[in-house]
């Protein structure tokens, strides 16, 4: 992975995270674990979704694999940390 590529999930991490904590409604860790929870959750869903062939983080540009694919990374794990939390 590239340093730009890093770069790329590491901002997308950060809005995954916000809207991970929108749309998991009671499943929240706070403005800033979201934060943490999405750009960990947008490396597991970049690296998940290279592996699959769905989508990579592409040099100088955005695509909408990229962005759903890391929000999904995130709201995955956001979904999996609450259910984590309740037991």
């Amino acid at each position: 992975m590239s340093g730009e590529s890093l770069l790329v999930w590491l901002l997308l991490g950060v809005v995954a995270g916000w809207s991970a904590g929108l749309v998991i409604n009671g499943g929240s860790f706070g403005i800033i674990g979201n934060i943490i929870i999405g750009i960990i959750g947008s490396f597991l869903g970049g690296w998940l979704g290279s592996k699959l062939g769905i989508s990579g983080a592409v040099v100088g540009g955005f695509s909408v694999a990229i962005v759903v694919t890391a929000v999904l990374g995130a709201v995955v794990l956001l979904f999996v940390l609450s259910l984590i939390r309740r037991v």
